[in-house]
């Protein structure tokens, strides 16, 4: 659906029952959603629009597989993390194991976040990714719509980073939450010394 590339790499593949194939993970990212959350960027996007934060998460080819078990247990031993929103790449792309992964996360009482590439519309169509319903009945906010390069909004009011996309609050208790802004960025350096740029300026990792 919606694959623009004749590039192998950019083709869903087949991953493990019960893991992901992620780009990367921070926790306590405040410029992702409402509170202190953890990111989870997946792997794989076919779109290749023009201007994406981050091009690094196109290719579908394996980068870094974790467990849903490992995952949970990794956002829910940080007590500062009061919810998680999936990026990437397209979360849609892998639905089931992310629908597992919130149902985790939200019996221990963390929110659910998600931005994709599909429309709601789309997304509750038959042509849908798999597992898509499943993940749309976990989330508490979706982020929905491409990236539009030339419809970007540059605000601090604005949680949203092109005109075209809509902030869908799924679950009425979030409805005041909207404070984040899109051209907000965070710097989280790791244990390793690599750091990860995130927010409006996407994903950037560097020695």
């Amino acid at each position: 659906m919606e694959t623009k590339s004749s590039n192998p790499s950019l083709a869903p593949i087949e991953i493990p029952p019960d893991h992901l194939n992620i780009m990367g993970y921070v926790d306590e990212s405040e410029v992702n959603g409402p509170g202190c959350r953890a990111v989870v960027w997946v792997q794989g996007c076919p779109r290749e629009c023009p201007g994406c934060f981050n091009p690094e998460s196109w290719s579908f080819e394996i980068n870094q597989l974790i467990s849903v078990d490992t995952l949970a247990e990794n956002i829910l031993k940080n007590p500062r993390n009061t919810g998680v929103t999936f990026s990437g790449g397209e979360p849609f792309w892998q639905a089931p194991a992310l629908a597992s992964l919130a149902r985790k996360l939200k019996a221990a009482g963390l929110n659910v976040m998600s931005f994709t590439g599909f429309t709601l519309k789309q997304l509750q169509s038959e042509s849908a990714p798999p597992g898509s319903q499943a993940l749309l009945e976990q989330l508490d906010i979706l982020i929905d719509g491409p990236f539009v390069e030339s419809l970007a909004i540059h605000s601090p009011n604005s949680p949203v980073s092109s005109s075209n996309q809509r902030v869908r609050v799924l679950n009425p208790a979030f409805q005041d939450q909207i404070t984040w802004a899109s051209d907000q960025i965070e710097i989280h350096v790791l244990k390793d010394g690599s750091r990860i740029v995130t927010g409006y300026q996407g994903w950037r990792e560097q020695a």
